[in-house]
């Protein structure tokens, strides 16, 4: 009988094409796939995220829903783990309805960027170095401006196949422990490219080249030629999901 099962991952995204299945390219989900179909005597099982993250981008808890007509339990977590990449963990399972879906059900995604500034080569495949003096409490007034549901147009990637760009954004902040910048915020939903370019704008802000209310004019001309450039995939996870 087959049942649907919400599977939870974590992954390091360095040496992928994202979470999205590419022609030619290694993604999270078609290791996951690959996996779950050899478990299955090569029955060809298809996953469904509950989001895209670009290539590069890493993730502390993603989720992914699939109908297998075999039972989901640790036994099986355990033996994905084995056959999974190193840069992938199955973390647990949840049987759910068959209706469940995990990328529509997602209510709040929280993400982290992270930014060390003094170099070091430990943190160069999950942080962003960056050495020029930043003020943080700059940066924290300006994000305080994107609370709310706005239009967020300015942070999207052009010609993307979205219907539109509003977005609620319940919480974004910086915070400073030692050597790290922890960027985070919470959304119901994200535009592609949109946390990069919120961070590339903000930081801006930081070096004083660009002002609190200037970053809201910003936000309110929806163009993305008025926010700055993008910063790397490598600092970006996807934290959270709440359903």
């Amino acid at each position: 009988m087959v049942k649907r099962y919400f599977i939870e991952i974590a992954y390091n995204g360095t040496k992928f094409h994202g979470w999205q299945v590419q022609p030619g390219s290694i993604s999270i989900q078609s290791s996951v796939e690959d996996v779950l179909t050899q478990l299955n005597s090569q029955e060809k099982i298809s996953v469904v995220g509950c989001g895209r993250t670009d290539a590069g981008v890493h993730a502390n808890s993603y989720f992914f829903h699939v109908d297998l007509p075999f039972l989901c339990d640790d036994l099986l977590i355990s033996k994905m783990n084995k056959m999974l990449p190193n840069d992938i963990v199955a973390i647990g399972f949840e049987e759910v309805s068959p209706e469940k879906h995990a990328r529509f059900d997602a209510k709040w995604r929280t993400y982290r960027y992270f930014i060390h500034t003094k170099k070091d080569p430990f943190k160069s495949e999950l942080s962003w170095f960056v050495s020029r003096p930043l003020n943080i409490d700059l940066m924290n007034e300006a994000a305080s401006l994107l609370i709310g549901k706005q239009d967020f147009a300015s942070f999207a990637k052009l010609h993307s196949d979205v219907k539109n760009t509003i977005c609620e954004i319940t919480h974004a902040q910086w915070e400073i422990k030692n050597d790290t910048l922890v960027f985070e915020i919470c959304a119901n939903r994200f535009l592609r490219n949109m946390v990069r370019a919120i961070v590339g704008t903000l930081l801006e802000v930081g070096q004083n080249k660009m002002s609190a209310s200037e970053f809201k004019k910003v936000i309110a001309q929806q163009d993305r030629q008025a926010a700055a450039l993008s910063v790397p995939a490598h600092g970006l996870f996807l934290w959270k999901i709440v359903y």
